[in-house]
């Protein structure tokens, strides 16, 4: 059996007549930037994020900059955040002008960890920003007090998240902004790079919305060094056909990974460490990630019988060669080390059936009886 990573073959042909009318008015319209689909599709994203704006972007990248440069932080400033999360979220920091801030991640969610939070904070931390990974929310409530308290931004990474929910409350509710991306591969994904701002501050959403345009206001009047950074009409009316599907998505998600969960546990007990849902998330499985030990020998092993797996992420930030100058080393952030070491994602889709879920988990277990 060949069992993809992701498979977005069965979501098109389900979606395709009206993607290609979605696609033609755009292509008929002759407007194709900052059109109504970009308007509608902000307008949606913020009313289901339940806050006041959303400013569609680029990709997911340039939203996490933006973010950061409209909530204030500059050349000279830190930025507390994970290393166990893919680049751009330290990439966007340094590209603002400020210094990535690395502290180690809680084993269980992957997430920042809030204990280490405060021991970090200097006299030139600006923000914090925490990722969502794989889709769970991360510890919002304890990340936000302790900003609150010593006025920091907060800019949550929900790149993997939307639609992850604490206790009710969407990612977006919390802190400053939130970032999402709309990668081809995303819970609600585009057919190219696109992503999103979303927040409930004005200041942060006009200055956001001034900055994807070159920094000018009016056109033309440039008041700060801003990007080119607009999100596509064509990559907005595709993301409007599918979002109505979103939710049904997420939930498809959420019973595949409690297959997983159930199938894993039963046939292989201890020898895997499935993913767990804190009380009160509500967790929206953009990855469905195990920790194993032999990680590498599993893949390796899983490859061989037709199972696409993915390792996420091999080398974690505070040890990437690009970031060497900040002095971090091997064994400074230990959890996220381990994870480094230990966790592999295997396929998640909605579209992902039973059997081949099966198939999955019967030659994990048939490795480890090996």
């Amino acid at each position: 059996m060949k069992i993809p990573m992701l498979d977005l073959s069965e979501q098109y042909q389900t979606l395709k007549n009206e993607m290609l009318t979605a696609l033609d008015q755009v292509m008929s319209s002759s407007h194709f930037i900052l059109g109504d689909n970009v308007k509608k599709l902000e307008a949606d994203v913020a009313a289901y994020s339940h806050v006041q704006h959303g400013i569609g972007v680029a990709n997911g990248s340039d939203a996490i900059h933006i973010a950061l440069q409209a909530a204030g932080v500059k050349s000279g400033d830190e930025v507390i955040t994970t290393p166990f999360t893919f680049f751009a979220t330290g990439g966007s920091i340094v590209r603002a002008g400020a210094t990535p801030v690395y502290i180690d991640i809680d084993p269980v969610t992957f997430n920042l960890d809030p204990k280490k939070i405060e021991a970090a904070i200097t006299e030139k931390t600006k923000a914090i920003i925490p990722v969502h990974l794989y889709g769970q929310t991360a510890d919002m409530e304890e990340i936000c007090a302790i900003a609150d308290k010593h006025q920091l931004a907060v800019i949550g990474d929900a790149a993997q998240a939307i639609g992850a929910k604490h206790k009710g409350k969407t990612v977006a509710e919390y802190g400053t902004a939130a970032t999402y991306s709309f990668f081809p591969t995303k819970n609600l994904g585009a057919y190219g790079d696109a992503g999103m701002v979303v927040t409930n501050d004005d200041q942060v959403a006009e200055n956001s919305r001034v900055i994807r345009v070159h920094g000018s206001k009016p056109k033309y009047y440039h008041h700060v060094l801003g990007y080119n950074s607009r999100l596509d009409e064509m990559q907005a009316a595709v993301l409007n056909v599918k979002f109505p599907h979103l939710d049904k998505w997420s939930e498809l998600r959420r019973e595949r990974a409690a297959i997983y969960t159930h199938l894993l546990n039963e046939q292989l007990g201890d020898l895997v460490k499935t993913p767990v849902e804190k009380e009160g998330n509500y967790h929206v499985f953009h990855q469905y990630t195990i920790r194993v030990d032999k990680r590498d020998e599993l893949q390796a092993f899983l490859k061989e019988q037709g199972v696409q797996t993915m390792i996420y992420y091999p080398l974690p930030l505070h040890v990437q060669p690009v970031f060497k100058d900040l002095g971090y080393k091997e064994g400074d952030m230990p959890e996220s080390e381990k994870a480094a070491k230990e966790a592999l994602s295997l396929p998640m889709f909605p579209e992902l059936k039973q059997e081949q879920q099966e198939y999955v988990v019967a030659k994990i277990a048939e490795f480890f009886k090996k």
